[in-house]
């Protein structure tokens, strides 16, 4: 099926298909020392997404890219960097590791350095999508009322079902970092960050200020529900969260910066629409309580299967429409994991107001 229906990557909304190849991963190595068992084979056409210039010598075409990244493109000693070189016919030079910088690639032929350049892309987004998430996008719904409200919660499940399988203290989330996540992001640098921040921005100008006419929306926490098929092996349990009016303008201002992320490729789609929702239960905190893991199992990364479950059928039949409160949104930030702030919510890297 990988050959089939081989991956698709979006780089700056051009469409590559990545060829499946064989990957090898060499541990307790040094990063100079990793290495990606062949070059993705792609498209070789002359791409736009970096200028190519004209020099006297030849071409010349400069790429931004993180440091943390650099390791892919040289490979175990070296052996990526040369292989690309030949293979394309040119010289790549690389800052040194740890120096933020750009990727300079030169030839004597425009196709030449093309390749080179379409190759590093391609290959760069394969193992940029296996990076942790460093952002996500959110709405803080953690309001003194909603709080106050969400540790009544925990008291009385805890009070009623603490004998079920798998519940205890340590799962809820911290009231004040109660969330509703619209997705994730691998942040990389500065230069991304400012990325991020400037499409959030432009989202405002689109779209966004339109649908809340400049006013905060309000809306409503009420409801438990989960995401798999068995209530008696659950390892997450949110809050639904809707519009108090019954309109729909959360969830158009969701699925929006969704599809706009999406198509700059900050952001990887997982689902066709964002599900509005709060994390109030997760078996993740009871390993690490900082941690804000993604709303689904991600093909490639951590299932269902092999984390931690706890059995939430009477949790469910108890504060099945348990109300939170009702919040005004009026803000969607860019929220740095693993981080707090002032008030206990979590870092911003920017964010954008709705009045």
């Amino acid at each position: 099926m990988e050959v089939l229906r081989p991956t698709l990557i979006n780089i700056d909304g051009r469409i590559y298909r990545k060829n499946h190849v064989k990957e090898q991963v060499y541990s307790n190595l040094e990063e100079e020392d990793f290495t990606y068992s062949g070059v993705v084979e792609c498209m070789d056409e002359p791409c736009d997404s970096v200028l190519i210039e004209q020099t006297e010598r030849g071409y010349r075409c400069a790429m931004a890219v993180p440091s943390t990244l650099y390791k892919y493109v040289i490979g175990k000693k070296g052996e990526t960097k040369r292989r690309l070189e030949t293979e394309t016919r040119t010289s790549i030079t690389i800052p040194k590791p740890g120096m933020e910088g750009e990727i300079v690639i030169t030839g004597q032929q425009r196709a030449g350095v093309a390749s080179a350049q379409t190759r590093i892309e391609v290959m760069l987004e394969s193992f940029r999508r296996k990076q942790p998430f460093t952002h996500f996008l959110s709405f803080a719904v953690n309001h003194s009322t909603i709080q106050e409200q969400f540790v009544k919660f925990k008291e009385r499940v805890l009070d009623e079902s603490s004998q079920d399988r798998g519940i205890d203290s340590s799962i809820f989330q911290n009231p004040a970092k109660l969330h509703l996540t619209i997705g994730t992001l691998v942040l990389l640098n500065e230069q991304e960050i400012t990325k991020a921040c400037e499409l959030l921005q432009k989202c405002k100008e689109d779209f966004i200020s339109k649908l809340t006419d400049g006013k905060p929306l309000i809306v409503r926490m009420e409801g438990i529900e989960y995401m798999n098929d068995d209530p008696s092996m659950v390892d997450v349990l949110y809050g639904k969260i809707q519009m108090k009016n019954g309109t729909d303008k959360l969830q158009l201002i969701a699925d929006g910066l969704l599809d706009r992320f999406v198509a700059s490729g900050l952001m990887e789609k997982e689902w066709d629409k964002v599900k509005l929702h709060a994390t109030l239960m997760n078996t993740l905190f009871r390993r690490d309580p900082t941690v804000e893991g993604r709303t689904s199992a991600t093909p490639g990364k951590q299932n269902l299967r092999e984390r931690e479950s706890f059995d939430a059928r009477n949790v469910l039949k108890k504060c099945e429409n348990y109300r939170f409160g009702d919040v005004e949104l009026n803000a969607v930030h860019i929220s740095q994991r693993f981080s707090t702030d002032s008030s206990g919510f979590y870092s911003s890297s920017g964010a954008i107001n709705f009045s």
